[in-house]
């Protein structure tokens, strides 16, 4: 159903059920989109695929959605999650917007030492994150976690799941291609990590340091990069 407006939703999706929009989804549907009852759209939940719906009634601040069918089941999507230092604001929303649509399955902010805030407005990125699944056409939402030190992000890190961390002005390697396995791409602030977190990267035994190439790449950049980089390679 190309060019229909798709909202996620976290209520239970099947064939005849009626959903309730949220106030904000109405708003959207009645006075941004002008849509009204009859007019179509699709819903997805993250668990149970996509469903087209039409829009039984709809008023300032609600609507009611009637299922129809599927039309997508729900797929596997690739299991990688983005560690990245907290950046200004409106670098982090184009952190989260991107990665999500670059199919991260988590979002791990980090307070590091030469990072420039300690602050994230949780509900602020998880619209934006919400926003870039709906219209990049994935089934998920990403998760998005707390912000962590990044002592804290390794000790709580999974032992199946390799993360690589991204090491500007280095001799590490590129990212190497058998990584068919859980992963994870950290990404440090503008200025990079300190000498003492860098010790602490290379001595853990799930980190591996990686380049992403000869350029000095702003935080964001790098994220963007890596994380294309991260899923374009022949994982086995």
């Amino acid at each position: 159903m190309a060019g229909s407006i798709r909202l996620y939703t976290q209520a239970a999706l099947a064939e005849g059920a009626s959903v309730d929009a949220t106030a904000a989804q109405a708003h959207y549907l009645g006075h941004v989109m002008r849509r009204g009852p009859g007019d179509h759209v699709l819903l997805f939940n993250g668990r149970d695929g996509e469903f087209a719906a039409r829009i039984d009634t709809i008023r300032r601040d609600h609507a009611k959605l009637r299922i129809e069918h599927r039309t997508r089941m729900q797929e596997e999507e690739a299991d990688v999650w983005l560690a990245f230092a907290l950046l200004k604001r409106d670098a982090t929303d184009l952190v989260a917007r991107m990665a999500t649509e670059l199919g991260v399955a988590a979002l791990h902010p980090v307070l590091t030492e030469r990072g420039n805030t300690h602050r994230m407005n949780p509900e602020r990125l998880a619209a934006i994150a919400t926003e870039a699944a709906e219209q990049s056409e994935r089934l998920t939402v990403p998760a998005l976690h707390a912000p962590r030190p990044l002592p804290a992000l390794l000790s709580e890190w999974p032992p199946e799941r390799r993360l690589f961390a991204a090491i500007e002005r280095s001799d590490a390697p590129r990212i190497p291609s058998a990584c068919r396995v859980p992963r994870g791409l950290l990404v440090g602030p503008e200025g990079g990590f300190t000498p003492a977190e860098l010790d602490v990267l290379r001595a853990h035994p799930l980190v591996t340091p990686v380049s992403l190439g000869p350029r000095i790449l702003r935080a964001e950049t790098a994220c963007i990069a890596g994380l294309a980089l991260l899923q374009a390679v022949d994982c086995r």
